[in-house]
């Protein structure tokens, strides 16, 4: 929008106005971009209209296209209603294939604005290009009579398109007939004639077509759609005088002013004789006294700075929003619905403390009120809140219940298309190969909204790419693109609470699922003068609730989040040890290896990791930590600096240290305090010279700081606030964190039992989980029709599977096996199960996938067998239900009525009865449980399988693009394909360890070495360089794969012995030696010997080399023990690129 208003300013043009079709989406956008260039905006919509009744929804109704085109421009702000109206109406009621309004509609709503008769696909458009000229003049006076008078033209286009001319003609006649004017318009598809090219492009990339292909499905019609100047447009319509004059008249007529900003927040209900400040009022000094107690009354500073804060509120006009807020909040947690201690600056206010608005004392942690709500810059105070996501929606339902329906809507977002986005899809409509996008798209540096312009100035690499003949228009087209709306959808958790019908400030649509959404963005919604709020879905904040149920239900102890202690020494034993996975925001690889040099004691410690791991700050981690452990000296600028940022060792890591500096050393006030860092944060040399002589004179009439020194502390804020975080925010997560690492540390089994249950849908969590639960010595038994409930639980040390989690088994299924079971006791066969279920919450996919994962493997454990008696049992059941519903006694109801002693015993499967294999019951697991129970694939090869690999399938963080991998593990899905140019095979294989899996590509080249070995079940070794892909996931760039047993021969440089002291002594070792001669080779043997502590490497001797095979090295381990032997392999070596590395980085395809 800013491009296409300044381009206007540019052409001396006065008036823009913008017809998106069927929507209003860029509607405040665009006037505000127009207002800042000092043009007038013309808000309209070239809406779709149907043939007739705009609910009809039938093969008669004309099918898709059917819908006409009408323009409509609102002459002022009752027009603009109007057509918020007619588009909403179109998008909630009356979709059909596109959001439909008809004649009917537009009569109702038709004041305020001017119609035209659109484009080629107008209604009357059509009927006089398809011969009906009768029928185009029927349907013009039709408009003519909708709209007031002189308020319908006939609209006239010129891009070179044949029909267009026809159909100047027909209008030129009908408007002399009917004294009707003509208006010349010209379609803007993009601003400048050179981009036409790169309207070619999105059309493709919206079609996934390619430029070259002659057949795509959609072209543009010429390079004429772009935004003509006057001179241009009067030549264009030279044969129709007044035309061009016409247009500007209709511009004049259009005057809308947005009613932008104010407060159009809801009023408040509050009893009965008391205004909204003195309920509010009311409310915040019983909060403090429920916080603070005796201390309420006595504390000074406590009682100032909530009267202060109290203050700011009720002068600034959000008193309303607070109790707002605070209602919602205050009922969600009087139902049990977990809510968060806080998020963002908010939880720097006392005032949303004592309300129950956050959980965390500002007071305590050092935060500011002014970084929230700044008394010198008025802007709408913004609380975010996290809630459990299983039940957001009841909270929302409940704002919509108090506000009305027609109020409370969510908030639409629109996804853009980003650097790396927009180079790999030019790329790709222009014919390049995956490869070559891919790793111009790598070279974009991967930070949170990395532009391509800054990349081509900041990567020497990427500058010169750029210059090549088949790489340059790719980056012109991405730098044109980058930016541009790609989709829409519901934003995560935004929510907009007006204080009438939302439809009189703007218009509405569906999503996906048909909720009701705005069809503008947060910053739009914001503009108007709405209340916006954030409700955000944490998942932590659930499995902290459920993690305290269990943990009442196996100890007795009943704990609220509150009350877990943030002090507790096994808390930070357990970061400091990084045994952080499953802990919020520090489980990542990363953040382990920091808290593991962190040294953190307390939860300030906490605070500060979660402010300093992030891009940018993170480089000053390593000085932090010597400065934290005594290894580095350091001093402050001034002495008073170091009340302000001891506690972070003299590192500036939060904004509100930035603040209190601006405070201390030059008398800001904090309001004035939080301008300053907003001012550098932005970095505008006008601004910050300003502020810098601001701060100097401040200095010196404070403190008597010379001006050499207070410009070196300026620069010194200057340098961090561009670091510096919220410290509410980073506070407020710092104690989820806390509460996490408390609950695996003091209740391992419990936490993580609550961490699988809400991971069900993520089969990578799951491994990871799992793995985890392992490491920590937990089992995780596999489900059980006698034992497990519907969700996972907990046993001493172990956790069973849920019931609810199998796949193919629904929660009525679930619901009657745990009613049978609480009527009847434990199932003993699979006759009994069957017959003592409701018939009709069970089907044969449902007990065989029971049967398959493992949940009767206490009735009997051949599975095989168990699968055999499920037709039988069920033709059993079947007759039971139909016995009962007549009415008639069966055998298994006398033996119901005799008790459960009086039931068949198990049944044991005959003893020459082969059970399925291993490699399939854990494939069954894998598909109905999402991950292995009873073993994993890879168990009997894991350590040899560790030798090779350089990272875990689990963590692909860890994998770093442009970068040499070697992946190890079993394959568990095989798919070949032909390559499409000459129908050459290749694979993707999906490879799993222990820790999680990968899909990776088996090449054309690759696969015909190694094709006939890619079956499942197969241990295999494959390398290459990390890549990622579109969606910015990880992969691998094969360049190597190969078995595992091949690679034991060809890889294995060394094989080292460990033994111990007693093996030493013992005849092992005779046995060794004889096992390596038996596999004589060319590898060496070495010896790794422990001596006086010390460890030491010794070679075996000349006749000790061995040939590695699985057999042998697996007869070495059964010797002396898994970990007693270890593999050293051949580091991997990547093919040459086409282009040079990063510098940094080896060299990658």
């Amino acid at each position: 929008m800013p491009e296409l208003a300044a381009r206007v300013k540019e052409l001396g043009q006065p008036a823009l106005a913008l017809t998106d079709h069927g929507n209003l989406y860029g509607a405040i956008e665009f006037y505000e971009a127009a207002k800042e260039e000092g043009i007038q905006p013309i808000v309209g919509c070239e809406v779709y209209i149907a043939p007739g009744d705009r609910f009809e929804k039938k093969a008669s109704a004309g099918g898709k296209d059917a819908n006409f085109h009408l323009l409509l421009l609102a002459r002022n702000l009752e027009g603009y209603r109007n057509l918020i109206h007619l588009v909403t109406a179109a998008h909630l009621e009356s979709v059909y294939y596109k959001p439909r309004i008809d004649k009917k509609l537009l009569a109702k709503h038709s004041a305020g604005l001017i119609g035209t008769s659109a484009c080629l696909k107008g209604e009357i458009a059509v009927a006089y290009l398809e011969g009906r000229e009768g029928d185009a003049k029927k349907s013009f006076h039709e408009y003519r009579e909708i709209f007031p008078e002189g308020d319908f033209l006939l609209e006239i286009q010129n891009h070179g398109l044949p029909d267009q001319a026809k159909l100047r003609e027909f209008y030129r006649k009908l408007g002399q007939e009917t004294k009707t004017p003509l208006v010349a318009t010209n379609d803007v598809h993009y601003v400048r004639k050179e981009h036409a090219q790169t309207q070619e492009i999105l059309m493709c990339i919206a079609t996934n077509g390619k430029l070259n292909d002659p057949d795509r499905k959609m072209k543009s019609y010429g390079p004429e759609f772009y935004l003509k100047d006057s001179e241009e447009m009067a030549k264009l319509f030279a044969d129709f005088p007044g035309a061009c004059e016409q247009t500007l008249a209709v511009a004049e007529r259009c005057n809308l002013e947005f009613e932008l900003g104010g407060n159009k927040f809801p009023a408040f209900p509050v009893p009965g004789g008391m205004t909204r400040e003195a309920y509010f009022r009311k409310l915040c000094g019983e909060g403090l006294r429920r916080r603070y107690g005796e201390r309420a009354g006595s504390d000074r500073e406590l009682q100032e700075r909530l009267e202060f804060e109290m203050g700011v509120i009720e002068k600034t006009g959000f008193v309303s929003y607070f109790l707002i807020v605070w209602d919602f909040i205050d009922h969600a947690k009087k139902r049990g619905i977990p809510v968060g201690p806080g998020r963002g600056s908010a939880a720097g206010s006392l005032v949303s403390y004592v309300l129950g608005i956050t959980d965390l004392c500002p007071i305590r942690y050092g935060l500011l009120f002014e970084r929230f709500l700044n008394p010198e810059r008025v802007s709408p105070p913004d609380i975010d809140v996290d809630f459990c996501p299983d039940r957001r929606e009841e909270v929302i339902g409940y704002v919509r219940n108090k506000y009305g329906e027609r109020a409370v809507a969510q908030i639409i977002t629109f996804g853009t298309m980003g650097a790396k986005m927009a180079v790999r899809d030019v790329g790709r409509v222009m014919g390049m190969s995956f490869g070559e996008t891919s790793r111009i798209a790598d070279l974009i540096p991967k930070v949170p909204g990395a532009k391509l312009s800054d990349a081509l100035k900041q990567v020497p690499e990427l500058r010169n790419l750029a210059q090549e003949d088949s790489v340059k228009p790719v980056i012109e087209a991405a730098l044109q693109l980058e930016g541009m709306v790609r989709q829409s959808g519901t934003h995560a958790a935004g929510v907009v609470i007006a204080d009438r019908d939302l439809t009189d400030y703007l218009p509405l649509t569906r999503d996906d699922t048909g909720a009701v959404m705005t069809q503008f963005a947060m910053g739009a919604v914001g503009d108007i003068g709405l209340l916006k709020m954030d409700f955000l879905g944490l998942k932590t904040l659930t499995v902290i609730q459920d993690c305290l149920a269990l943990v009442e239900k196996t100890t007795g102890k009943k704990m609220t989040p509150e009350e877990i202690p943030l002090d507790d020494p096994k808390t930070f034993a357990l970061l400091n040890r990084a045994e952080n996975v499953g802990v919020f925001q520090v489980e990542s690889p990363g953040m382990r290896r920091t808290c593991a040099i962190f040294d953190l004691k307390g939860i300030g410690d906490l605070i500060a990791l979660i402010a300093l791991y992030r891009p940018g700050p993170m480089d000053l981690i390593d000085e932090y930590v010597k400065r934290k452990r005594g290894k580095s000296q350091f001093t402050y600028e001034h002495p008073l600096l170091e009340k302000i940022s001891a506690e972070t060792y003299g590192v500036l890591i939060y904004q509100e240290q930035v603040m209190a500096a601006a405070r201390v050393l030059a008398g800001y006030s904090l309001g004035q305090a939080d301008l300053l860092r907003r001012a550098m944060g932005k970095k505008k040399p006008e601004e910050m010279a300003k502020q810098r002589e601001t701060f100097v004179l401040g200095c010196a009439k404070t403190n008597e700081i010379p001006r050499s020194q207070a410009v070196r502390i300026f620069e010194l804020l200057e340098k961090f606030a561009g670091y510096g975080f919220n410290k509410s925010h980073s506070a407020a997560y710092a104690v989820l964190s806390c509460q996490t690492a408390y609950l695996k540390a003091n209740y391992p089994t419990e936490y993580m039992a609550s961490l699988l249950s809400h991971e069900l849908d993520n089969t990578d969590k799951i491994a990871l989980f799992t793995a985890e639960a392992q490491n920590m010595g937990i089992v995780i038994q596999p489900p059980s029709v006698n034992h497990s409930e519907n969700k996972f639980t907990v046993k001493p040390n172990r956790i069973l599977f849920g019931l609810g989690a199998i796949k193919n088994v629904g929660g009525a299924c679930v619901e009657a096996i745990l009613q049978a079971r609480k009527e009847g006791g434990k199932f003993v066969s699979v006759e009994d199960f069957c017959t003592r279920m409701d018939y009709k919450a069970m089907n044969k996919k449902a007990v065989e996938s029971l049967i398959r994962c493992g949940a009767f493997d206490e009735i009997s454990p051949n599975r095989a067998w168990l699968s055999t008696k499920v037709e039988g049992a069920l033709a059993l059941a079947a007759s039971a239900s139909r016995d009962k519903e007549r009415g008639q006694g069966t055998l298994f109801g006398l033996m119901e009525e005799a008790g459960p002693g009086a039931k068949k015993g198990v049944e044991q499967a005959p003893k020459d009865f082969p059970d399925w294999p291993k490699r399939d019951q854990l494939k069954a697991e894998k598909e109905l449980l999402g991950f292995y129970v009873t073993g994993h694939p890879a168990d009997e090869f894991e350590a040899d399988l560790r030798a090779f690999r350089t990272l875990n399938l689990g963590e692909p963080e860890e994998m770093q693009s442009g970068t040499a991998a070697r992946l190890a593990g079993v394959v568990t899905a095989v798919e070949v394909r032909l390559t499409q140019k000459d129908k050459k095979p290749y694979a993707r294989v999906m490879l799993e360890d222990k820790t999680g899996r990968m899909e990776v590509m088996i090449f054309a080249d690759l696969y015909r070495d190694a094709g006939t070995a890619l079956k499942v079940g197969t241990p295999l070794v494959v390398g290459g360089s990390v890549d990622t892909d579109a969606e910015e996931r990880v992969r691998l760039r094969t360049s190597e794969c190969i078995t595992l047993e091949a690679a034991m021969a060809k890889l294995v440089t060394h094989v080292y012995l460990l033994p111990t002291k007693e093996d030493l002594a013992g005849e092992k070792m005779a046995k060794v030696k004889e096992m390596v001669e038996a596999h004589s080779g060319d590898v060496p043997v070495r010896l790794e010997l422990e001596v006086e502590g010390k460890k030491v490497l010794m070679e075996a001797g000349s006749q000790m080399r061995i040939r590695p095979t699985l057999a042998g090295i697996g007869k070495l381990r059964g010797l002396l023990g898994p970990d007693q032997v270890k593999l050293a392999v051949q580091s991997i070596e990547l093919p040459k690129p086409r282009w040079p590395a990063r510098r940094g980085q080896p060299a990658g395809l």
